[in-house]
């Protein structure tokens, strides 16, 4: 029972309530105490992106309505700052979003921290809920009972919603000329990044629009501070990603602007649901540019309806551009032959190919020359490359020239190629040049004094130069 005590131990945490999103936890919280100020029931709420030392403090104290994000909740709890033996409900406000996959490791850790089933009762709020998720939900619940106040996945009926096919170039200039012509005064613009969150509002704002952008990146300062200017009027456009389309409560909000269709159908309905709330009816607006068509077909599936398509003056749609595309394609292509002018074509095919086998019949029945043996070509293909192998400029051969081609031989040469034996065949019979009329073809003799002169005064002259050890050849040039 609630108490006016002081006592923290008579204030433990019997009701947890767990939202995807900053900002629903601070709009859940500002909902408890409204309606709860007539009960003697202490209420906080906790979330990430802030000092946790002063959400410590006030835990100390008692709470027994706990509002919290999971991450933030989970650090408190390794820090022993509370407990959850106590905890009477569990509440997942956007349930479908708390049992995805980003959120699921966390739920189960926090479930398990918690009273069995038959002591704690657990209820899932959601404006969607797809079969996958109800599976998965019955992980969490025994016997549950469904209470649905429309048909699900059902946007709300006040809303009109239409689309706007523009290219994807064009699609801040269209945004600017519908705020301006329209003199819209509060708008809701969805984009799927935070980059282009931050473009499009800086955009904007060059365009003489006061605009602001909220997403995951900002601190939770600035994130609460332009939200609470755009509920007061003080920003005209608020460019966010799906950060704001989880359960923000924006009192007639009259304009939501997809500036970006979303890759889940269900975002879409969830986007929508910021406006025509309470009673009061809003306008849902979509710019498709060629990579939202693939997009736009499991939306109206999923609402079961088929979206009004407008067109803006002097913004050409992309159907109509591509209908044009089309058109001026078919026009290009060549006229289809009639039946007389193929007729004609295939009786003058068969005389043409037949004038032209005649010459090529003629070309066959020439006489082929036999080849040529394949060793007797080689044969001439290499004659004139001998006689060529060794001449320089002067004409001569380095055979005629003799040895090294200065016109004198060397002691020890036996003319022709050091690497290989001489072809004496092939020589010829006389020297020209200096050759003093020795003839070159025979090999090499020594003389007749060196022969005739004892093997030991040679060998012991060997390594003085005397005309002993000269050749006759050498005798005769030095003299």
């Amino acid at each position: 029972m609630a108490t006016k005590s002081f006592s923290p131990a008579l204030h433990p945490v019997r009701c947890l309530i767990l939202t995807p999103t900053r900002e629903l936890a601070i709009q859940v919280h500002e909902s408890v105490q409204g309606y709860g100020k007539h009960v003697p029931l202490r209420s906080f709420c906790v979330y990430g992106g802030v000092n946790i030392n002063p959400q410590i403090d006030a835990l100390k104290k008692g709470v027994e309505i706990l509002v919290a994000t999971p991450g933030r909740l989970l650090d408190l709890i390794q820090q022993k700052a509370l407990t959850l033996r106590t905890v009477q409900i569990l509440v997942l406000d956007e349930a479908d979003r708390m049992l995805d996959m980003g959120f699921i490791p966390d739920i189960k850790r926090i479930i398990g921290m918690l009273p069995p089933p038959p002591a704690r009762q657990t209820l899932l709020f959601s404006a969607t809920f797809s079969d996958e998720i109800r599976k998965l939900a019955q992980q969490f619940q025994k016997d549950p009972a469904t209470v649905e106040v429309a048909r699900r996945n059902t946007p709300a009926e006040l809303v009109t919603q239409y689309v706007y096919h523009v290219e994807s170039t064009r699609k801040r200039e269209l945004l600017a000329h519908l705020v301006k012509s329209n003199n819209w005064e509060q708008v809701l613009v969805f984009c799927k990044t935070k980059h282009g969150s931050n473009r499009l509002a800086t955009q904007l704002q060059r365009d003489g629009i006061n605009a602001d952008a909220i997403h995951g990146n900002k601190s939770q300062n600035a994130r609460v501070r332009a939200l609470e200017d755009f509920k007061e009027g003080k920003v005209k456009v608020l460019v966010a990603t799906d950060i704001a389309a989880r359960g923000i409560d924006i009192e007639e909000l009259p304009h939501v602007v997809n500036f970006d269709l979303p890759h889940v159908p269900e975002d879409y309905v969830h986007r929508i649901g910021r406006t025509g709330r309470a009673g009061s009816t809003g306008e849902a607006l979509s710019l498709i540019g060629s990579e939202d068509r693939p997009l736009l077909g499991p939306i109206e599936r999923l609402i079961n309806r088929k979206i009004e398509v407008r067109e803006a003056e002097g913004f050409d749609s992309g159907r109509a551009r591509s209908a044009q595309a089309g058109r001026e394609a078919a026009s290009s292509e060549p006229r289809r032959e009639s039946s007389e002018s193929r007729r004609e074509r295939s009786h003058a095919e068969p005389k043409r190919e037949r004038s032209e086998q005649a010459p090529k019949r003629e070309r066959s029945e020439q006489p082929k020359q036999p080849k040529q043996p394949r060793a007797e070509a080689s044969r001439r293909s290499q004659a004139p490359r001998e006689g060529e192998r060794s001449r320089n400029g002067s004409g001569r051969s380095q055979s005629e020239r003799g040895g090294n081609g200065s016109g004198r031989s060397q002691p020890g040469e036996r003319g022709g190629s050091r690497n290989g034996p001489r072809d004496y065949a092939n020589a010829t019979n006389a020297s020209r040049g200096n050759s003093g009329g020795m003839d070159f073809n025979k090999p090499y003799e020594p003389s007749t004094e060196v022969a005739a002169a004892p093997a030991e005064e040679t060998s012991n002259r060997r390594g003085a130069k005397t005309e002993a050890q000269v050749p006759a050849l050498f005798k005769r040039r030095a003299a």
